[in-house]
């Protein structure tokens, strides 16, 4: 008997635990869900999608990323992202973040030296991948050019 009691008293608190929990969540959720209206007019499906016991901390991800203390730019960040964009390729970045490119300012001459200057990186990250350089041998000899370069340019 005691350990049915025992048992039931188990339940009942882990029942009372999880009802706490969930509306907690739910109104998380709900508050970023009314800000990220606020902020765009709508509920974009980016956020639709996302789980949502775990809307909240995206959201407070999201805002922190794009806030005005960023340390980069809008402008620089939005160029960053296309250029990773283009690179997995996403269609649905790309044009997120070509469209926020250009309205903070970016040309479309920047447009394309950040998409030419992801296709590089990709390019050359095959080369040393796909040849398996050693890390190690890479970064002594990089260093080694960046001290040359640095001392050239004091000339």
């Amino acid at each position: 008997m005691k350990t049915t009691i025992k048992k039931v008293c188990l339940l009942i608190t882990v029942f009372l635990i999880s009802t706490t929990l969930f509306a907690q969540d739910n109104n998380a959720y709900e508050k970023a869900k009314t800000e990220i209206q606020e902020q765009f007019g709508v509920f974009p499906t980016m956020f639709k999608v996302y789980p949502k016991h775990a809307l909240a901390g995206a959201w407070e991800n999201f805002k922190q990323l794009n806030s005005p203390t960023s340390k980069i730019p809008p402008k620089y960040r939005e160029l960053l992202q296309l250029a990773v964009a283009s690179q997995i390729p996403c269609a649905y970045c790309i044009y997120f973040h070509t469209a926020s490119a250009k309205a903070f300012g970016a040309t479309d001459e920047e447009i394309q030296e950040a998409v030419a200057q992801g296709a590089a990186t990709r390019q050359w990250s095959m080369i040393l991948q796909g040849n398996q350089t050693d890390l190690a041998a890479f970064k002594a000899e990089f260093d080694t050019m960046m001290k040359y370069m640095s001392e050239k340019s004091k000339k």
